[in-house]
């Protein structure tokens, strides 16, 4: 494995397009994280799988919080070199962001979920990604300690971080009213402004 910087490892054919990509991002800090690439991502049953004739959902990544480890779908990596590096950029702040998450902390966790309970009080529709969009749209999803209600908030913690550090301005997934992403926003800036991000 080559050091593509503190906190992400990709291999020497990988290390210099995800350097550039990572040399734009905030600041983050923590144990580093090993980047991989296969071909044609699955998830099926809380497994990935690789390949055209595997069972499953297609997907762009998954995160494998305590091997510390991040698998893409090579596809979207080879889609960056040639054509830009926005949706790539999106989809591994997201992945970065599940080790945030579980760093974050009880207090900023419950902080993020109270403000997430705001927006569903307010009835706020749509989301800034689909991986929380789809668990949104979960039709008994409440506020509660339910594993749904849990994945959710992680989901839309994720896709806020992409979101916004991302500088994503337009895209067919952020559907979220502009003054929910305008608190989402505030807090993020209240939780990481003047530190690294610990991941």
């Amino acid at each position: 494995m080559s050091l593509t910087n503190s906190i992400l490892r990709a291999t020497p054919r990988d290390s210099a397009p995800v350097k550039a990509i990572l040399d734009r991002l905030p600041e983050f800090e923590g144990r580093p994280i090993r980047l991989g690439f296969l071909p044609s991502l699955r998830a099926r049953r809380g497994r990935l799988h690789s390949g055209d004739r595997q069972p499953g959902t297609p997907v762009h990544a998954a995160s494998f919080i305590r091997a510390r480890r991040i698998v893409m779908d090579r596809a979207l990596f080879d889609q960056a070199s040639r054509l830009g590096r926005g949706e790539f950029t999106r989809v591994l702040l997201h992945e970065l962001f599940h080790f945030v998450w579980v760093r974050l902390g009880n207090p900023a966790r419950d902080s993020f979920q109270r403000l997430i309970r705001h927006e569903m009080l307010a009835r706020a529709t749509g989301e800034l990604g689909w991986s929380a969009e789809s668990r949104k749209r979960i039709p008994l999803l409440k506020p509660s300690k339910s594993r749904l209600w849990r994945e959710y908030v992680c989901e839309s913690f994720c896709d806020t971080g992409a979101w916004l550090y991302a500088g994503t301005k337009c895209h067919d997934e952020i559907t979220l009213a502009r003054r929910h992403r305008d608190r989402r926003a505030e807090w993020f800036a209240l939780q990481f402004s003047g530190r690294p991000i610990p991941l």
